[in-house]
């Protein structure tokens, strides 16, 4: 009796441990929380800074000010015809530049010989600044979308070529061996084997491709556009309006950041079949 009572008591025990333990959700809120809590420290003293005069409203406005402006420009739909212009821009020359990239990666990174053929060119071209390049492509192409996107896609290729090119020529030799024994054919061993080997470093360079893509946006409409968000911010500029400078700047910053949650979301269900992955699983 007194040992069917102990095991009666083990499950009670063992609910009422699991009861005393912090829940994941709430571990969750508690880290989202602490995540949150300097911004708004640092914005609250910005703006009571802001509001005592100790700021100069023309070169650092208030985040009310900032919302604002936000809110007006939102409202006369000019920020949402900026932002689609822009939006469509990083697009294509995502597309045209992360699709190049991606199929040159594979390329040089199935051969060697063709990897002692362009990737030192490659490389070399990869350390060319956007500043340094965007007058040429202007020259070229003249202030169309032409040269704008061309410039997007040239920020876009180098990422995704390097990690993919890295990704497959990071793959366990090991692993070739068990396809040997499984008597792979090279589609089979490319198809099945390597590819998802190197899933993961093709996806770090599709992210580092889209923010890449970002930054040439910037200086593609900074150098010569009159439409944009690019265009907004150095439009701005000139007319000395810093809060639309500073709405410009935190729409790249959200738009960026909802772009790089939809790849890692991608990431995160497609990689789930791998031990090493913790994406988004870690606490």
């Amino acid at each position: 009796m007194q040992q069917a009572g102990t095991e009666n008591m083990l499950p009670q025990r063992i609910q009422a441990e699991k009861r005393r333990q912090p829940s994941r959700f709430s571990i969750q809120s508690v880290n989202v929380l602490l995540g949150v809590l300097l911004p708004v420290i640092l914005l609250a003293v910005w703006q009571i800074a802001g509001m005592m005069g100790k700021l100069n409203p023309t070169l650092l406005p208030t985040p009310g000010v900032i919302v604002q402006e936000f809110i007006s420009l939102t409202a006369s739909g000019e920020l949402l015809r900026h932002l689609e212009i822009s939006t469509w821009r990083a697009l294509l020359g995502f597309l045209l530049g992360g699709g190049l990239g991606l199929a040159a990666g594979l390329w040089v990174g199935f051969s060697y010989k063709t990897e002692r053929l362009i990737d030192p060119s490659l490389q070399m071209l990869r350390t060319l600044p956007h500043l340094a390049v965007a007058p040429l492509f202007i020259l070229w192409f003249g202030f169309d979308e032409t040269s704008k996107v061309l410039l997007i896609a040239k920020g876009a290729f180098f990422p995704m070529y390097v990690n993919t090119f890295l990704g497959i020529r990071s793959v366990d030799g090991k692993l070739f061996d068990v396809a040997r024994v499984l008597q792979f054919s090279r589609w089979q061993m490319i198809s099945k084997l390597v590819l998802p080997a190197s899933l993961p470093n093709i996806f770090l360079g599709l992210r580092l491709s889209i923010g890449v893509a970002w930054l040439g946006l910037v200086v593609a409409e900074m150098m010569g556009s009159s439409s944009g968000i690019g265009y907004l911010i150095n439009d701005a500029r000139y007319f000395s309006i810093t809060s639309v400078v500073f709405v410009g700047i935190i729409v790249f910053a959200l738009v960026g950041k909802v772009t790089d949650s939809l790849v890692k979301l991608l990431e995160r269900r497609l990689l789930r079949w791998q031990d090493s992955y913790r994406g988004g699983d870690a606490s």
